[in-house]
């Protein structure tokens, strides 16, 4: 998905919309933001309409235009189930542009000329001096002591109006269209009145090698630049948390693997006899008053550069070698014999997403070939190609199964981006068509037929297997559902897939899962301490359990119907799970909640992409002590605020 902002002096137009986590590593601020103009109803157009809007209502933004085809309506209905009032104009126009099918930025008022005002004897720093500048702004002669004076006498000439073309073609299907459409031939003939100063792109590479699209942009001649947003794109968005992943893997390189920059298209790009870019992260266009290109703010990866930052703490060498250390000691070969389930923690911040923490997503590998994801809030696909890189495609292939625990955004609105883009690997990757086993609330089939009937056809990449199927006793009523859970079972070689209801909101559930091999791993979801959740669990291997507040706001999680640290704690130890691993923490904290010093060697704290096999489990509390200590917190603290633009 793909940012593309037009600001002027004090407020932000958004074409396409991003996840609110690349916002936040951008370092881009909404709090202008007014306008928002869809191009199609597709996922990656409108896959962060719910995030942003939801970020606009929490920031106090007072209105919010949103524009786009005539599914929109549906669309906003789909996310929020509410009223939504229609404006079917067919075009936008405010004081400082007018959205057509191309948009037009008005002409500039020029500017008022106070030196020589004061030499003509105009009542400069008097309020009768305000209705003159705007006549003359609005290039109207004005008479002062019964003497006529011409607006040019007092006011610079206005700069003309500004053309700019954003342009989504996603594949070849609409070349024809896109050539032959009448309101953008007008703006390739030779006529400074309607020259485009910038065009964007938003185009598949596959459509600009083709002859007819490269003609058609290369008619609108030197004059213009076009801007190309699409799969070549090569630069990190994210860059904090490939920081912060660099310096952790400094640590422990097997726990905290370094990220990978996902690059689809090995071929060569499509070249052009006018002027092209290639669209990166923060690159920006200036429309006025010079036309140019501003690279100042792009991203600069430097891995050996984050290390050396962090070496250069107070004490933190120390603790990497303390660290190091106590992990020295190798397991018994009896011990290494099996290393699944393999548990990679994509998202596990509560919410919304941050720059440190993703919302809501665990990944499960059972074996090389088969996975199962619990939760997939927004974002999950994005953490999941800078966690695999070029490997996605095949890590996309071995999902089998997703379980959404409840239908919250930060738990499920990552969910068509996967399905979407599973459907494209399996097909890349040469593989018959498999449908994905869903376990979730049945209100989340409600959610999916609306995007399908109004957006994209969806329903047929997956099977619906209810939660509520699969608790203890649970009568199974539908022939369907009872074949999912026997495919689900075969799958992923389950000899139990458990449900039970949490003490959260309404239609919210936590999972167990037992392999034949014997491990067993419990899923929490959010919830309070739920005495369900710990008779499933009994004896479980792994419980990955939320712990959503820090201890001492037991009133708070009690409220929010959440857990604290202590509490997390408790529950497993009241399962006499071998393992806890803590999650799902709220956004307040910058890395890691307040945490007992006393705590067990039984307890972890995940982080975004630590990825950890069973016998990693035991090394997490030593890593806790050295990786998240006071001298790597405070690195945050070093950070580049974030820009007001």
């Amino acid at each position: 998905m793909i940012l593309d902002v037009m600001m002027t002096e004090a407020r932000k137009i958004l074409f396409y919309l991003i996840p609110l986590k690349v916002c936040l590593y951008c370092r881009l601020k909404v709090a202008h933001l007014d306008n928002i103009f869809l191009t199609r109803m597709n996922w990656a157009n409108v896959g962060g309409l719910s995030g942003m809007i939801l970020t606009l209502k929490e920031t106090r933004v007072p209105k919010c235009i949103l524009s786009g085809p005539p599914q929109l309506v549906s669309c906003i209905v789909f996310f929020f189930f509410c009223i939504v009032q229609s404006f079917l104009a067919p075009e936008y126009e405010d004081e400082t542009m007018v959205v057509q099918q191309v948009p037009l930025v008005h002409p500039k008022k020029g500017t008022f000329l106070v030196s020589k005002a004061k030499e003509l004897g105009l009542p400069i720093g008097n309020a009768a001096i305000a209705p003159i500048i705007t006549a003359v702004k609005n290039g109207e002669n004005i008479v002062f002591e019964g003497k006529e004076i011409l607006a040019e006498e007092l006011c610079t000439p206005p700069e003309p109006s500004v053309v700019f073309i954003v342009l989504e073609c996603p594949h070849e299907g609409f070349i024809d269209a896109v050539c032959e459409n009448s309101t953008l031939l007008r703006y390739q003939q030779d006529n400074p009145e309607n020259s485009v100063a910038l065009i964007v792109h938003i185009t598949p590479d596959s459509v600009l090698k083709d002859s007819r699209y490269k003609q058609w942009l290369e008619s609108f001649g030197e004059n213009t630049q076009h801007l190309i947003l699409n799969e070549n794109c090569k630069s990190i968005h994210h860059l904090h948390s490939y920081r912060i992943q660099s310096q952790l893997n400094y640590i422990h390189p097997k726990i905290f693997p370094l990220l990978k920059n996902h690059h689809p298209s090995k071929e060569e790009e499509a070249e052009f006899s006018v002027p092209v870019t290639q669209g990166e992260c923060l690159l920006k266009y200036q429309l006025r008053p010079k036309r140019e290109w501003q690279k100042d703010a792009l991203f600069n990866y430097n891995p050996a550069e984050y290390v050396v930052e962090a070496l250069q703490l107070p004490d933190f060498q120390d603790s990497v070698q303390t660290c190091h250390e106590s992990l020295s000691v190798k397991p018994a070969t009896s011990e290494t014999r099996n290393c699944y389930p393999e548990v990679v923690f994509l998202g596990t911040g509560s919410a919304v997403p941050m720059k440190i923490r993703n919302v809501s997503s665990t990944l499960v590998n059972i074996s090389p070939t088969q996975s199962v994801l619990l939760d997939c809030g927004e974002g999950t696909f994005g953490q999941l190609c800078r966690h695999y890189g070029d490997e996605i495609d095949k890590m996309l292939c071995n999902i089998a199964a997703i379980f959404v625990s409840h239908i919250h955004a930060d738990h499920h609105t990552g969910l068509l981006n996967i399905l979407l883009q599973r459907h494209r690997a399996l097909v890349s990757q040469g593989e018959s068509h498999n449908p994905l086993l869903l376990v979730a609330p049945t209100i989340l089939w409600t959610w999916l037929r609306q995007y399908h009937d109004n957006c994209q056809e969806i329903l047929g990449h997956i099977k619906m297997i209810p939660a509520q199927f699969l608790k203890e006793n649970a009568n199974v009523f539908k022939p369907n559902a009872k074949v999912y859970i026997e495919s689900l079972m075969e799958k992923c070689d389950f000899r139990e897939f458990q449900t039970c209801e949490v003490r959260h909101c309404k239609n919210a559930f936590g999972c167990s899962m037992v392999h034949k091999s014997g491990w067993k791993v419990v899923y929490s979801g959010d919830t309070m301490p739920c005495a369900a959740l710990v008779d499933m669990g009994k004896d479980a291997s792994l419980l990955i359990h939320e712990a959503t507040l820090e201890d001492g706001m037991e009133e708070e999680a009690i409220e929010k119907t959440h857990s604290t640290t202590s509490q997390a704690v408790e529950v497993g130890m009241r399962m006499n799970a071998k393992f806890i691993m803590l999650n799902h923490f709220s956004q307040r904290y910058a890395k890691i909640p307040l945490f007992s010093e006393d705590s067990s060697e039984k307890v972890g704290i995940a982080f975004d992409h630590m990825q950890v096999k069973i016998l990693s489990y035991i090394k997490l509390y030593k890593i806790i002590q050295g990786d998240f200590s006071p001298s790597v917190s405070n690195l945050d603290s070093q950070l580049t605020p974030y820009n007001t633009i």
